[in-house]
């Protein structure tokens, strides 16, 4: 096999720490794997004194494999594991943990829910609230952060400390250990134990760590131990590909790690083996915007290509139309569906694409199980609403008490749970309950007169009713400044269901498709597990890793990549990385795709397309 001289370098490297910066499509596991076997077969080094760490159990899988594979299908004792794995690994032989000591996600989730119920936390979506806070947790573990000084994310401090504390007793108390523990333990372990230390790092003389980008804190403190005093440390990676930070990965400690061992080798594997050059400069033009990084030049191996075409459409339902008609077009030309990817920077854009796919009988996938819109509690509001105005019951005044419970105080009416009595409710009982306060009956003759103005009104006509009209943007905004969300982020699942209800003239009709949607996605998670031949539908971050001979970005819009959570400047960088990762998935043909209108307001393209396009 031959190899660029960079290659070379990295896999002749013997002792001392070494960076090894890995462009997208640069052979990386390549350059493990023939490091691995020259220092057994050239080094005469021990096998079972190499450890190599990956972030995903199917990457050290893989990395194996192909080990064996080089060696001619000979085994040899060499560790490959991911962080937690190699780390409760240690606790195993220090504290006799075994796996039933590790908490299961659902153990985690009651456990929230339990505190949130004792803390009496009242949040409109208990689930999202509790991952939200499970998240948070996580890292700041991670990040081996002090809760004194810490501004939580999404609640109060004086809340965040007491589920914190409380989620922490709980495991202490039954003596179970979450996948953030490991490294904790293992941190504080070696901490105070350094012959323990000390044995570790005499059984694992070389230390290799994939994706290195990918690290956080407690990882690297932990690696930095164990590597020390040899420094046998060789970290592969790529600065640019970093977008793990909502994980709590911090990309400034690859760059940081030149400092750190300021007598480190450094090499840049430049040879994009997967793109063509019109790619792999464009994505070179983008990333150079970045400030905070390793300077780099790749190079494409393959050769020229197809320009990058970036395309502009009047709206969304346009753009979902015009894709799926040259989708149709590169399978004339002689490709499989399952040549092609859609990326997307978050799972609320597909739907109308997913819609469009099925109208037209393309086969898809999607790697993200997707969250049904029409099932979001903001959605289900709105639905309530919708359902009270076009009951039979409403002609007679009437409506069902679980709608009316759902939606009476949103926006904030301060209507009393005890004026709704039975399974139907009657807005003349309610005004009897109040015959004494004017101002509530008011409130609710207001609101029969909203309810009689949407029932008469087109989906779209009354969503839009709802939220302006009745107020319930209003409640939405009050509410995510009590979670301490963007208001934006509310607000699209309400727009997303107004375009959605644009689509039809009758309400009947609207929830016959709600229903083939939801039927739709329950098909998509089985299809999920099968390797058939469709279009691949996923997240940027779920790209990652992979590669297609045609992909589509879809909504390169201002607001949706960079997304509109993106205010600083490291943000804005981590983003501009998301969309790199976007384009080196291609091998062949990069589409990007963007919108003049989106419900029903003019969007700006992203600033991102100007960055890779050519000036001048």
């Amino acid at each position: 096999m031959e190899f660029h001289e960079s290659q070379m370098q990295a896999i002749r490297h013997k002792d001392g720490p070494m960076l090894v910066l890995a462009g997208p499509g640069s052979g990386k596991t390549t350059v493990i794997t023939h490091r691995i076997r020259h220092l057994v077969e050239e080094h005469g080094v021990e096998p079972g004194s190499i450890l190599v760490i990956t972030f995903t159990k199917a990457a050290a899988q893989e990395m194996k494999q192909r080990f064996q594979v080089l060696m001619g299908g000979k085994r040899y004792p060499v560790s490959f594991g991911t962080f937690h794995a190699i780390f409760f690994g240690i606790l195993k032989h220090a504290y006799h943990y075994d796996v039933s000591n590790i908490i299961r996600e659902e153990q985690r989730m009651r456990i929230i829910r339990e505190l949130m119920e004792r803390y009496h936390v009242d949040v409109e979506d208990e689930a999202e609230f509790a991952g939200s806070i499970l998240a948070e947790i996580s890292m700041v573990k991670g990040e081996m952060l002090n809760l004194e000084h810490y501004y939580a994310k999404n609640c109060s401090e004086e809340l965040f400390k007491k589920l914190y504390q409380g989620y922490m007793d709980v495991l202490v108390r039954q003596r179970l250990l979450d996948f953030d523990d490991m490294l904790v333990m293992c941190y504080e372990l070696f901490s105070q134990r350094k012959d323990i230390l000390a044995a570790w790092q005499q059984k694992y003389q070389y230390i290799l760590v994939d994706e290195f980008q990918d690290i956080n804190r407690v990882q690297y403190e932990i690696v930095r131990m164990m590597a020390a005093p040899e420094e046998n440390l060789f970290i592969v990676g790529d600065d640019d590909q970093s977008i793990y930070r909502f994980r709590g990965a911090k990309p400034e400690i690859m760059l940081g790690f030149m400092k750190d061992y300021p007598q480190a080798k450094q090499t840049l594997l430049g040879i994009n083996y997967r793109s063509t050059t019109e790619i792999v400069e464009a994505a070179g033009r983008l990333i150079a915007h970045n400030k905070t990084r390793y300077p780099k030049e790749i190079h494409a191996s393959r050769g020229k290509g197809r320009p990058v075409m970036t395309a502009v459409w009047e709206d969304a339902r346009a753009e979902t139309k015009g894709i799926v008609e040259e989708l149709q077009d590169y399978m004339r030309a002689g490709y499989k569906w399952a040549d092609i990817a859609v990326l997307y920077r978050t799972s609320m854009e597909p739907r109308l694409l997913m819609e469009r796919l099925m109208e037209y009988n393309i086969p898809f996938r999607m790697r993200d199980s997707l969250p049904n819109l029409y099932e979001h509690w903001i959605v289900q509001d709105i639905l309530a609403y919708i359902r009270i105005a076009g009951d039979e019951l409403a002609a007679r005044g009437r409506a069902k008490r679980k709608d009316v419970v759902r939606i009476i105080n949103r926006p904030k009416r301060y209507v009393n749970r005890e004026a709704l009595e039975g399974d139907e409710i009657s807005w003349n009982g309610v005004k009897n309950w109040y015959q004494d306060k004017g101002w509530m009956v008011e409130r609710i003759e207001a609101l029969e007169y909203d309810l009689k103005m949407v029932g008469k009104m087109a989906p779209v006509a009354a969503v839009n009713y709802i939220r302006k009209g009745i107020g319930y943007d209003e409640y939405l905004r009050e509410y995510a400044e009590y979670r301490r969300m963007k208001t934006e982020e509310l607000l699209e699942v309400a727009d997303q269901l107004q375009e959605s209800a644009a689509g039809f003239e009758t309400f009947p009709k609207w929830f016959v498709h709600m229903e083939e949607y939801k039927e739709q996605l329950k098909e998509q998670a089985q299809k999920r597990e099968k390797d058939t031949d469709c279009v691949s539908l996923m997240t940027m971050h779920s790209a990652k890793g992979l590669e297609f001979p045609v992909v589509y970005i879809l909504d390169a819009n201002e607001r949706v990549t960079p997304h509109h959570k993106a205010v600083l400047d490291a943000d804005l960088e981590e983003e501009r990385r998301m969309f790199y990762v976007a384009m080196t998935r291609a091998k062949d043909r990069l589409h990007v795709c963007y919108a003049k209108e989106r419900y029903g307001k003019a969007q700006d393209r992203s600033r991102f397309i100007d960055e890779y396009m050519i000036s001048g």
